[in-house]
């Protein structure tokens, strides 16, 4: 009787995997449009944040970058 009552339980219809599958869908798209426009967002502000002045001075600067955070220790 249990295995029977297991059995229907465990029983999804066509219908019942198609609705199940499309909610999964609509979810993962939601993300990847969000995560397009936070792309556009951060690429935007990078693009501003290279247009300041500090940017440019450093350019001009000709400095070059060692990799060290303690200066000439």
């Amino acid at each position: 009787m249990l295995n029977r009552l297991l059995s229907k339980a465990l029983i999804v219809t066509t219908t019942q995997l198609t609705m199940i599958l499309i909610a999964v869908a609509s979810i993962f798209i939601i993300f990847i449009i969000i995560a397009i426009i936070k792309m556009y967002k951060l690429k935007a502000e990078n693009k501003k944040l290279m247009n300041t002045n500090a940017f440019k001075e450093f350019e001009e600067n000709d400095q070059e970058y060692t990799g060290h955070l303690y200066g000439e220790n």
